[in-house]
């Protein structure tokens, strides 16, 4: 029998040399391996009142997208900065390499509402974490944060629960 693990490919070198690259897109292409994917990530919250789902940039997209559908809940992007039309709010954060910002619309979601955020992968935690303040700006409560794979040896998890966050995660890699 096939974990989601199993649908996860490894791309060596990549994007740069000594990076062991975990490859969604085939994961998301088989249709037993993305629907195991979906259904794994919402079972934990059967039963919770969620209001919204946060995907972030840009493969949490189409988690959130698939996971908000199945619990009949809004959607909300998080994305780069300079790709969101309109108003927003926006939160710096720190790479490995640099440093990046991220944008919500600064009406996206209404103080009080209860918030899953979801991505892939959950590494250094900085683009979740950027997310989260976002979102508690806005005066969302954090419910929980969904990823498909954890990098444990960067720290990611953590840093969220440093931050009192749930993580849940439906499976693991070594190194980075």
């Amino acid at each position: 029998m096939k974990t989601v693990k199993d649908y996860i490919r490894t791309i060596v070198d990549f994007p740069h040399e000594g990076i062991m690259f975990r490859d969604v897109t085939t994961l998301f292409s088989d249709p037993r391996g993305f629907r195991m994917a979906i259904d794994q990530m919402l079972h934990p919250y059967a039963g919770m009142q969620i209001d919204k789902v946060v995907g972030l940039e840009a493969r949490g997209f189409i988690l959130g997208g698939a996971i908000a559908h199945q619990l009949t809940v809004g959607f909300v992007p998080i994305r780069k900065k300079g790709k969101l039309p309109g108003a927003v709010i926006s939160e710096a954060y720190t790479l490995e390499y640099g440093e990046a910002v991220m944008e919500i619309h600064d009406d996206a979601i209404k103080a009080g509402e209860r918030i899953l955020v979801v991505d892939d992968l959950l590494a250094t935690g900085g683009t979740a974490a950027a997310g989260i303040k976002l979102i508690e700006r806005l005066g969302g409560e954090i419910v929980s944060t969904s990823f498909i794979i954890d990098l444990p040896e960067l720290g990611g998890r953590k840093v969220l629960e440093d931050m009192g966050m749930d993580v849940q995660v439906l499976c693991e890699f070594e190194g980075a």
